[in-house]
């Protein structure tokens, strides 16, 4: 396992270190030592054995015979319980793998949550040069990226690139929110035109052309259509 990033310095609310601790479990680390976890985290030891002994005795976590620690099956009864209340979901995530199939890169959906666009379901492409996000994972609309611009504009917030978006209707960046990253993102909209997020297409800038650009948008437009969404105001 690749060795975990510093953190940075974590915050001072004991909730707020509490769900510090479990954002540091990913598909990337899903098994965690109690030092990868203080490297993740920025959390001193004590403290986090105190969180993490919370954690096992009610299911959120399970400590393994190596000493790792991993996600326990308490938080299924939370993901079944969003499911079921959020059919969007189930509504996106065939279109996201069909688009995915076609172009060879990895599709996702953003929602806006505050100054942040949360990914709600994801595609990511079977190739070893890839953009990869992670379901759940936030990313600071300010930072940027195609599918930023899109949240932004789709929910009344002045973004440099709205009048574009209006006029074409789709919106692509290169290199903005990651040097080496291209993206084309469109506006979801339900049947009633009500927005809903973005749906952005994105992999590595030498992968990407102007054609294959023009496919993807086709291919992700034509499949929300299928499904009774909107990709224009």
């Amino acid at each position: 396992m690749a060795k975990p990033a510093p953190a940075t310095k974590p915050p001072s609310g004991v909730l707020d270190r509490a769900l510090l601790v479990l954002a540091c479990f990913s598909e990337r680390h899903p098994r965690l030592h109690l030092r990868e976890l203080a490297a993740l985290s920025g959390l001193d030891k004590a403290t986090l054995l105190r969180i993490l002994a919370t954690y096992v005795a009610h299911g959120y976590l399970r400590r393994q015979a190596d000493g790792r620690y991993a996600p326990g099956p308490a938080p299924l009864r939370l993901a079944a319980l969003y499911g079921a209340t959020h059919d969007l979901i189930a509504r996106l995530t065939p279109i996201l793998q069909a688009v995915m199939e076609r172009t060879g890169e990895s599709a996702a959906f953003y929602e806006r949550d505050g100054d942040d666009r949360l990914c709600l379901c994801r595609a990511n492409a079977p190739r070893a040069l890839r953009h990869q996000v992670e379901t759940g994972e936030r990313l600071p609309l300010s930072a940027g990226g195609a599918a930023a611009h899109v949240l932004l504009a789709g929910t009344g917030s002045p973004t440099p690139l709205a009048e574009t978006l209006q006029h074409q209707g789709w919106l692509s960046t290169a290199g903005e929110r990651d040097p080496g990253l291209a993206s084309i993102a469109l506006p979801v909209r339900d049947a009633d035109g009500a927005f809903l997020g973005a749906l952005v297409v994105s992999g590595p800038i030498s992968r990407q052309s102007e054609q294959g650009s023009a496919e993807a948008r086709a291919i992700a437009a034509a499949l929300l259509r299928e499904q009774g969404f909107q990709t224009a105001g």
